[in-house]
């Protein structure tokens, strides 16, 4: 079994034992957040972190921060797991890729690549990069 198969069984399970932790978090996502997001302020990066296709607000980018601040504490303990082979980069950017599939609307801001422009998604599916497999 290779490293990025390892490292995907073992992101299967950490999420599935920290789901609930997660779903909570995301339906209690910020109202400053939520409304940032609609406004095109905020979106979802492949990198696993909220980022801002914006300049946005003061409030924004302190509910944008603690937004981020949490997903870097689940990624980091679901990395820490006994037996996992995956980094917290790693967890990171393979929850990055679910995001990008599932939470990212249509008329909604993303971006592939840490470097990269801003896209907006339209109707149809985000072409995802090769690293999401």
């Amino acid at each position: 079994m290779n490293r990025r198969a390892k490292i995907m069984i073992g992101l299967a399970l950490g999420i599935a034992t920290l789901g609930a932790g997660v779903a909570m978090a995301q339906a209690g996502e910020d109202a400053v957040v939520a409304s940032a997001r609609a406004a095109g302020i905020v979106g979802e990066q492949a990198d696993g972190y909220l980022g801002f296709a914006k300049t946005p607000p003061a409030d924004v980018k302190a509910a944008v921060d603690a937004t981020n601040i949490k997903r870097r504490a689940i990624y980091t303990e679901i990395a820490g797991k006994p037996g996992s082979v995956a980094t917290v980069q790693e967890v990171a950017a393979a929850r990055g890729c679910e995001q990008l599939a599932r939470r990212v609307a249509p008329g909604q801001p993303y971006r592939l690549t840490p470097s990269g422009a801003w896209q907006v998604r339209g109707d149809g599916p985000i072409a995802l990069p090769a690293v999401c497999g």
